[in-house]
C-alpha cells in the first residue's frame, strides 16, 4: 500500500467538465452544481418570504416574480418593495443603487477569474448582472476546477438555476402567504444572513480572513447594544482592518 495518500477532491469537482469538453457542458454541468448547492435551498426558503412580503404590500404575482428575475438579491428587493411603499421612486432607486454597491467588489474578483483570452466584454455581462452572494461563494468554490474556456458558461449556469429556484419559491411564497405564520415568514427571511455567516465562515481560509471574521462576530452585538446606528457597518470595518493588520503583521515577522 502506498504511503501517500491520494487527495480527496469534492465530489461536485470531479462531476465539472474536462479540458476540451463541447462548450455547452460548462452551461449544463453549473446548472447541476446549482441544484446541489445548499445555498440554492436557502435561497428558496429566503424567496419564499419575499413573496409573502410583496403580497402584505399589494403587489402582484408578476411584480414579484419579476422583481426576483431582474434583481436577484434579496435585499435590495426588500429594501425596493418597503421603500416604494413609503416614499418615491427616486428614493427607492437611490436605496437600491447604494444596496447594490455591495456587490461590486465580488463582481471585481469573479471576472478576471472567468475570463479567457478569448472573452468578449459583451460575455461577461451576464455573469455580472447573476453576481449575489450565493453565486459568488459557488463559483468562487467550483469554478477554479473548470478549465478556463468553460468558466464564463459554468458561471452563468450557476446564476440560472439559483435564479429558476429563487423565482419559484418567491411565487410560493406569494401563493402561501395567506397561510403563513407571520413568525415564520421572518425566519425565513432571516436565513439570507444566517447562510451568508456559514459561507464566511466556511470560506474562512487566511488569517486575515479568520481575525476580522471572529472580531467582527465579537464587536458588532456590542455595537447594536451600545445603539449605533450603523453597527453592522461600523463591525465590519473594524473586523476587516483589524485583520489585515494581523496580516501585515504575519507576513512582516516571517
Amino acid at each position: 500500500m502506498s504511503s501517500h495518500a491520494e487527495p480527496i477532491e469534492d465530489e461536485r469537482a470531479r462531476a465539472l467538465p474536462p479540458e476540451g469538453a463541447p462548450g455547452w457542458t460548462g452551461f449544463a454541468a453549473g446548472l447541476k452544481a446549482s441544484f446541489r448547492s445548499v445555498l440554492a435551498y436557502a435561497l428558496i426558503g429566503t424567496f419564499v418570504g419575499y413573496g409573502g412580503l410583496c403580497l402584505d404590500l399589494g403587489l402582484s404575482v408578476w411584480w414579484a416574480a419579476l422583481s426576483t428575475l431582474f434583481i436577484f438579491a434579496a435585499p435590495a428587493q426588500v429594501i425596493l418593495v418597503t421603500t416604494l411603499g413609503a416614499g418615491t421612486l427616486v428614493q427607492a432607486a437611490l436605496a437600491v443603487t447604494l444596496s447594490a454597491i455591495r456587490l461590486l467588489p465580488m463582481v471585481v474578483a469573479l471576472l478576471p477569474m472567468i475570463r479567457g483570452p478569448q472573452t468578449r466584454t459583451r460575455n461577461l455581462i451576464l455573469p455580472a448582472h447573476f453576481v449575489a452572494v450565493s453565486m459568488w461563494v459557488e463559483s468562487l468554490r467550483l469554478a477554479p476546477h473548470v478549465p478556463r474556456e468553460q468558466r464564463v458558461g459554468f458561471c452563468n449556469g450557476i446564476g440560472t438555476g439559483m435564479t429558476i429556484m429563487s423565482v419559484a419559491g418567491t411565487v410560493a411564497g406569494y401563493l402561501l402567504a395567506a397561510r403563513l405564520p407571520p413568525t415564520f415568514a421572518a425566519a425565513v427571511l432571516f436565513l439570507t444572513p444566517m447562510m451568508f455567516l456559514v459561507s464566511t465562515a466556511r470560506g474562512a481560509t487566511m488569517i486575515s480572513d479568520r481575525v476580522g471574521f471572529a472580531l467582527g462576530l465579537a464587536v458588532t452585538p456590542g455595537l447594536i447594544l451600545a445603539g449605533f446606528e450603523l453597527a453592522l457597518l461600523y463591525g465590519a470595518l473594524l473586523g476587516g482592518t483589524l485583520g489585515y493588520a494581523a496580516h501585515r503583521l504575519r507576513r512582516a515577522a516571517a
